[in-house]
């Protein structure tokens, strides 16, 4: 098995093994039996763009009206009424999240508007974190106003590159200057938390360039940065093939680049945190693992600690303690079924016994490269055996995944690169045959 076409393990089960048996009656029960006090995270997700980026893997679309945007806004405004009344005002929302798609598209009114409807029909806790995924080329001044109006506390900003040859390859064409203003623009505004995105393996891309990249990343001084490996997925997403397959490093170059990457953002005093993000020592990602708290979900890496996650929008995904639930993604159709009162579920998945102990099993590996055999029997009892006997017979083989160092099951340390391939020996529903595009999800 190549890490390519291991799952991200962002869920478990991974969205190729979502199902139409999970339907909008499934979704009503289980948010019927959230506990009294619950704390919710929600997604919101916004599915325009107003240019294609050619690596994109996200369920987005162009668009170069507002017109569309606008009707789907109502949409969503609907969506959040009838979710919010299902969920009561006995929950509150600790962490709401913007993605998409561009939500910088939005105008900043509409921006004010949306997080007015999202409070009214949510409860908010004090100190509930509100953040945001930002194109930097959507940026002014107004649109900065309005997310420090709704009270935005971390962004993020895509880089992928800062090379005008790669740009061009990927459409993405992003200054420098245009970024460093978008990042002094949220700092001035009390934004306390900024992390950067990149991307290693774009077509043109070498280590000459992706360094220069991370010497000007380095110096915005950001709290957090991702350095993602592009999935290059054009069965998936067929715009893609707009992407020079020629032009893209072999996998060797790949590895070299992101190990040069990743120790050129450690000598700068960041922490790594899991497989592909770094954070500042006092960044909260970084407390979370020291602490052995961090958590991975549709966003990635995340100091997010509730259990419940409710994703709006085209799409999106919800998780619960009973199962994962996947908005349809077409956005005609989702807004039909939203405008007439009903919720946008289209498939999932009901969690069994053995998908939490794997899902368990998996998130602790992706987060921590390890996991504890006295925590996994605390936590489920005889039915710990199996996991721990499938992670003992890895120890025994030639070049084993995973160590046993006595209380824990550990991957090495040279080995950490190759976490995906552990993972993905504790998935029985990627073991029986996945679909092609599992390297995106």
């Amino acid at each position: 098995m190549h890490t390519d076409t291991a799952p991200r393990y962002t869920s478990y089960p991974t969205a190729p093994h979502f199902h139409a048996g999970v339907t909008g009656d499934h979704v009503k029960g289980w948010i019927a039996t959230l506990p009294p006090g619950d704390r919710l995270s929600l997604y919101v997700h916004i599915p325009f763009c107003d240019r294609l980026c050619w690596f994109c893997a996200c369920h987005t679309k162009q668009t170069r009206r507002y017109e569309p945007v606008a009707a789907f806004l109502e949409a969503l405004q609907k969506e959040i009424e009838t979710v919010g009344a299902l969920a009561g005002d006995n929950t509150q929302v600790a962490a709401l999240h913007f993605g998409g798609g561009s939500p910088t598209l939005l105008t900043p009114t509409d921006i004010v508007a949306l997080m007015a409807t999202l409070r009214k029909s949510f409860a908010f806790a004090a100190d509930a974190s509100i953040s945001v995924e930002i194109d930097p080329n959507d940026m002014d001044e107004p649109r900065l106003d309005a997310l420090a109006a709704i009270g935005l506390t971390r962004a993020s900003l895509g880089i992928q590159d800062f090379d005008e040859r790669v740009q061009k390859a990927i459409n993405r064409e992003q200054s420098f200057e245009a970024t460093r203003a978008v990042v002094d623009g949220l700092r001035d505004r009390g934004v306390g938390s900024v992390n950067l995105d990149m991307l290693y393996g774009l077509p043109h891309q070498t280590q000459e360039s992706l360094a220069a990249t991370v010497d000007r990343v380095l110096s915005l001084h950001p709290d957090r940065i991702a350095l993602f490996g592009y999935a290059h997925v054009p069965w998936f997403k067929k715009h893609q093939t707009m992407i020079d397959e020629a032009a893209l490093p072999d996998s060797a170059e790949r590895l070299a680049q992101y190990e040069l990457a990743a120790r050129l953002i450690e000598r700068a005093g960041y922490v790594p945190i899991g497989l592909d993000h770094f954070a500042l020592p006092e960044d909260s990602l970084a407390v979370a693992a020291k602490a052995g708290s961090l958590r991975r979900n549709f966003q990635g890496y995340t100091d997010d600690n509730c259990e419940t996650l409710i994703g709006l929008g085209p799409s999106s995904i919800s998780r619960f303690r009973e199962g994962y639930a996947q908005n349809v993604p077409a956005t005609a159709e989702y807004e039909r079924r939203v405008r007439g009162g009903s919720l946008a579920t289209a498939r999932g998945i009901a969690l069994s016994e053995d998908d939490r102990l794997r899902a368990w099993t998996i998130e602790r590996l992706m987060c921590d490269f390890g996991f504890s055999v006295p925590e996994a029997t605390t936590r489920f009892g005889a039915a710990a055996r199996t996991i721990l006997a499938e992670a003992a017979a890895m120890t025994q083989e030639p070049e084993p995944l995973l160590l046993d160092d006595g209380e824990r099951f550990v991957i090495p340390s040279a080995r950490r690169p190759l976490v995906r391939l552990a993972a993905a020996r504790f998935d029985r529903y990627f073991a029986s045959g996945t679909a092609r595009h599992s390297a995106a999800v």
